[in-house]
């Protein structure tokens, strides 16, 4: 039974459909798995009823001949996710009890497809943070270790990360608001994929800072994620920044054949102090799309350096902005008042309590840009950066660059704690995925090799908007010339 866990999701869709196992023993040893690995602290919230009743319904499905290509695959659900009557509290106290009446549009689309959610999986608070130390559930567990120290999964997805790491489930929702999926995923050795900006409805997923969040897979190949996007993505009236636009065969795509495309090199990603190893391995991928009969050609993006600056205008601006709908008035929690407190008492009594302080610290960044005196000198400013990051990729793709080859992030996973209190040293661990963000753009974390250390390592690619099939096949060319096969050893 516990081989049945690290099947992938393309291996468990054709075993399903053969009869040699069924969704039902999948899905129980999944959860036997859950039950083995609470030193990981990956899932937060378990829902085994709920995950062998969908079992029982995906059997029949398969057995009908009316399956998916998701039937019967158990997956993670992110906490930032509303589900319906299971509690989704963005792991933050404030939230805490929150059990939403309604569904997310891309976790219903996963259920439509008759996928099975296991539960809800840990991450940073309202996915403010970059290694899951945020949580109110305490931070989550990287399934690499460097010797007894216990690393960081990477956030805000961190717990999405572990869970499929760790062979708990076959794959798991992510959202990447600055590279929340590809930074996690390329900690712990797994793909990441960060659509384009509207190709999956943020409806019902708790908004950090909406111009930027978006949903994507995060799963144990390029493959598993092409299969998982095609389920997730798709237009939704009931959010007005989702595209009306078709999705193609995701799987399809993967041709393996990438001769005659353009890869970019961004020179300006070399940056200082950038550790030996990420520069080698950076050369390793650019040689091995050249082999596969890429043409590789060194381009420039020019506001790079201005992208992590701007980014901590904008999104705290937005959160301070979405966040201030958790008052203690309609759900979630509420402060106890003492005899002549008011309104505004209860509103900062409740808020003090049920944000953590990397939020509060976000919050008040996010409230002083916006603010009369300064808005126009940061927020207006960040905003004008912002665009003009976006032409710069504008440029490299109109100059017939297909996809932009980078480090995924400036190291391996840190051991837990160390830049905890540090929270500068924490937001440069997104110094080379926000600017895929900031520009609305897919991109994806592909596994490639291994540190000094024996921990993983990943390359980022980055596509033309609304091109992920082509990106997809380019990461999959990239994932077989790595043959990056090695896995955690056992950690618990």
């Amino acid at each position: 039974m516990s081989d049945l866990t690290k099947l992938t999701i393309a291996g468990a869709r054709d075993a399903l459909r053969k009869g040699d196992t069924t969704a039902t023993e999948l899905t129980q040893a999944c959860l036997d798995a859950i039950e083995g690995a609470g030193a990981l602290n990956a899932f937060v919230h378990k829902t085994p009823e709920i995950a062998l009743e969908r079992a029982k319904a995906a059997d029949a499905r398969i057995k009908a001949g009316d399956a998916p290509a998701m039937c019967g695959i158990p997956v993670g659900i992110k906490d930032l996710f509303c589900t319906r009557g299971v509690d989704s509290q963005a792991a933050s106290r404030i939230l805490q009890g929150f059990k939403p009446e309604y569904e997310s549009t891309v976790s219903q689309k996963l259920v439509d497809a008759g996928s099975i959610m296991l539960g809800k999986l840990n991450m940073d608070e309202f996915a403010m943070g970059s290694s899951n130390e945020t949580s109110v559930y305490g931070n989550a567990v990287n399934p690499w270790k460097s010797g007894d120290t216990d690393l960081t999964p990477g956030g805000s997805s961190g717990g999405s990360a572990a869970a499929v790491a760790a062979d708990l489930c076959l794959a798991a929702t992510g959202t990447d608001t600055g590279g929340s999926i590809r930074q996690p995923a390329a900690f712990t050795g797994i793909v990441g994929l960060k659509p384009t900006y509207g190709r999956c409805s943020r409806w019902g997923i708790v908004a950090f800072a909406s111009s930027l969040d978006q949903a994507g897979p995060m799963t144990k190949t390029v493959r598993d994620a092409a299969i998982m996007m095609q389920a997730m993505a798709g237009h939704d009236p009931k959010d007005s920044t989702s595209a009306d636009l078709a999705v193609p065969d995701f799987e399809a795509m993967l041709t393996g054949d990438i001769r005659g495309k353009t890869i970019g090199i961004p020179r300006e990603y070399r940056m200082d102090g950038m550790p030996a190893e990420i520069e080698s391995l950076w050369a390793e991928g650019r040689k091995m799309l050249e082999d596969a009969g890429a043409k590789i050609v060194d381009i420039s993006l020019p506001h790079t350096k201005y992208a992590l600056p701007a980014y901590y205008v904008i999104a705290p601006a937005e959160a301070s902005s979405n966040l201030a709908r958790y008052d203690g008035v309609r759900y979630g929690h509420r402060a106890k008042l003492a005899q002549g407190d008011g309104i505004t008492d209860m509103y900062e009594k409740t808020r003090a309590e049920g944000f953590g302080p990397e939020v509060q610290r976000r919050v008040m960044v996010g409230t002083y840009v916006l603010s009369a005196g300064f808005y126009d000198a940061y927020y207006n400013r960040a905003r004008k950066v912002r665009a003009l990051i976006k032409k710069d990729f504008d440029d490299a793709f109109a100059s017939g660059v297909d996809a932009i080859l980078t480090p995924a992030t400036p190291s391996a996973a840190f051991p837990l704690g160390q830049t905890h209190d540090d929270p500068v040293q924490m937001y440069l661990n997104d110094v080379f995925t926000v600017t895929v963000n900031l520009a609305g753009l897919p991109g994806i974390s592909v596994p490639t090799g291994l540190d000094s250390q024996g921990l993983p390592l990943g390359l980022q690619l980055i596509g033309r908007p609304w091109e992920e099939g082509d990106l997809l096949n380019t990461a999959h060319v990239l994932e077989s010339a790595a043959g990056f096969v090695a896995k955690p050893g056992k950690w618990w």
